[in-house]
C-alpha cells in the first residue's frame, strides 16, 4: 500500500467537493448569462408599441412634418362614415390614414385625410 504525503498547505479535495464547485461555476455562468439576455433586450412599454403600430414603415423626408392623428381617431372617423371590418390602417407623410375596409358587404381601399374627411379610394 502506498502512502500519499502531502506537502504543507495542500488539500485534497474530496470528488463531491470538485462537483459542487464546478456546479456553483455553472450555475454563475448560466444566471450571468441569463441577466446579459435581459438587460441587452429592447424595453416593451405600451408607447413604444403604439409608435410603431401608428408609424408603421414611415420613409418620410427629414422636412415632413407629421400630425398628432391617432390611429383610434381615424377608425372612429371611419366608422362614424360607415365603414366595418377595418384593417391595415396605416398613416403616410402626407397625414392621409390609409386602410381597407368593408363598406356595403363590398370591399374598399378609404382614407381619412388631415381635415378629418372620409374617402374612397381609387384604385
Amino acid at each position: 500500500m502506498r502512502a500519499f504525503h502531502l506537502r504543507a498547505g495542500h488539500h485534497i479535495r474530496p470528488a463531491y467537493a470538485r462537483d459542487t464547485i464546478f456546479l456553483k461555476t455553472v450555475l454563475l455562468a448560466l444566471l450571468l448569462a441569463l441577466l446579459t439576455c435581459v438587460l441587452m433586450a429592447p424595453p416593451n412599454t405600451a408607447d413604444a408599441q403604439e409608435a410603431t403600430t401608428s408609424q408603421t414603415g414611415n420613409n418620410c423626408a427629414a422636412g415632413e412634418k407629421i400630425d398628432a392623428s391617432t390611429a383610434e381617431q381615424a377608425r372612429a372617423k371611419l366608422e362614424a362614415a360607415g365603414y366595418t371590418n377595418i384593417t391595415g390602417l396605416e398613416k403616410g407623410c402626407d397625414n392621409v390614414w390609409h386602410a381597407q375596409a368593408t363598406n356595403g358587404g363590398n370591399p374598399v381601399n378609404v382614407m381619412v385625410a388631415p381635415d378629418g374627411s372620409v374617402n374612397q379610394e381609387t384604385n
